[in-house]
């Protein structure tokens, strides 16, 4: 007890609120995760591209992608915890040096093995199961440690800053992706992935954290206790705000159709478009160009509490009905419009609703709070990865009418939530600024 005491002393005497957004931590954190973000956009090309041409089946990347996302949203609520009681550093350092080597033993296969394609999926999947067991604590981290590192009046900011920077990598990654598959290969863009993870891993060695920990316990069962009353209390936090809860629902459902679109792009590109991987990467380079425009509305100009809920829902409501557009579009120059819309739309939302969320919740109890909104929220997506798969392979690959389909109820369903006062009330939270 005595060694927490005198941990949590020396935190505050070094975690003073920081007086300007730009600072060393702030700074440090953001070019790291810069940097491991454009390998993991990389990756995510090579992997879909890799899989569309070596099997030619939906069903087997639909599950790929839904192991990878399963482990983190199951184990979320433990995550969470488990990021408001240990050091919230060294669950970023480490998860991105595991996740490091982990794709760099997937990198040594497809160098030595490339024909033994079913030896490899294997591997991968089991990869990204790992990758998403590490993830479960990697994101309420991250999240939960952002607004400890700027000035309160900066979070907006720092939130935008944090997504432009997501977008940038977005924008170089995918955006020359389906280029470098092209030309360099699946093996040389897993590679650059590992790297780009151990590059973020040591930025993190020189980053400090502010934070409270709480007493520790003795004993696995104590330990065990501590973990269920720490989830527990999770969980009533979010369901006694009924806006929060409300909104995370809301997440959960959009998400599940929603999560489909960019499993089948591939095949979106190639056999609907009759297009080259390249132009997937165009495709997300102009949804990177919006969701930065999204990100500057969102992060730098004022709009009032009524306002900013009005808007969140309309922006909702419009990004379903574009997304589902998709299905009645064949030129490709149509659809680098839409998806700049659909960027637009996704990037103001989500800085106005994670600033929310990051505001309202106290620091103690943050962890624990993104943990259950990945976990719930996310909770359905990876399902929907899977059918989606499945559903295509079944359908003869007739992917418009899935995504007609999938923008159309998720319409629906903003409409229909959006109805809800305690919904509009909680998006209605008036973000302080700084008087100028």
């Amino acid at each position: 007890m005595e060694s927490i005491e005198a941990e949590n002393s020396a935190v505050a005497e070094s975690s003073e609120q920081p007086k300007k957004l730009l600072n060393k931590n702030f700074v440090l954190l953001w070019q790291g995760q810069f940097i491991s973000q454009i390998g993991t956009q990389v990756h995510g090309i090579a992997v879909m591209f890799w899989l569309k041409h070596a099997t030619g089946s939906a069903t087997i990347m639909g599950t790929l992608m839904m192991a990878s996302m399963l482990p983190s949203v199951l184990l979320g609520p433990i995550g969470g915890a488990f990021a408001d009681r240990h050091s919230r550093r060294k669950i970023i350092l480490f998860s991105d040096l595991f996740s490091g080597i982990l794709v760099l033993i997937v990198t040594m296969m497809l160098f030595y093995k490339p024909t033994e394609v079913d030896f490899i999926v294997v591997w991968l999947t089991v990869t990204y199961i790992f990758m998403g067991i590490s993830s479960a604590a990697f994101g309420p981290a991250l999240s939960a440690a952002l607004p400890d590192l700027v000035p309160r009046e900066k979070i907006p900011a720092a939130n935008s800053l944090r997504q432009t920077t997501m977008q940038i990598s977005s924008f170089f990654g995918q955006g020359l992706g389906g280029v470098l598959f092209r030309i360099l290969g699946a093996p040389i863009l897993f590679l650059a992935d590992a790297v780009s993870f151990f590059i973020s891993a040591f930025s993190l060695i020189f980053v400090k954290i502010p934070q409270k920990y709480p007493e520790r316990t003795a004993g696995s069962k104590a330990i065990f206790n501590h973990f269920k009353i720490s989830i527990i209390e999770g969980l009533h936090y979010v369901w006694r705000n009924k806006g929060l809860r409300s909104l995370i629902f809301a997440a959960a459902f959009l998400n599940f159709f929603i999560a489909p679109v960019g499993i089948l792009l591939p095949f979106y590109v190639e056999d609907t478009l009759k297009s080259t991987p390249d132009w997937f990467g165009y495709f997300m380079a102009l949804l990177g160009v919006g969701a930065l425009l999204g990100y500057a509305i969102a992060g730098w100009i004022y709009i009032p509490g009524k306002k900013q809920s009005m808007l969140i829902v309309i922006l909702l409501i419009a990004e379903s009905l574009v997304i589902g557009s998709l299905g009645f579009v064949k030129s490709t120059y149509i659809a680098l419009i839409i998806f700049f819309l659909i960027g637009l739309f996704n990037g103001t939302i989500n800085i106005y609703i994670s600033t929310i969320l990051q505001m309202t919740t106290p620091t103690e109890i943050r962890g624990r709070v993104f943990s259950v909104l990945g976990t719930v929220a996310g909770g359905l997506a990876p399902i929907a990865m899977g059918l989606a798969g499945i559903i295509a392979d079944l359908l003869n690959k007739n992917i418009p009418l899935i995504f007609i389909l999938c923008g159309g109820i998720s319409a629906l369903l903003a409409l229909i939530v959006s109805s809800g006062h305690e919904f509009r009330n909680f998006l209605a939270y008036e973000i302080p600024r700084k008087n100028k």
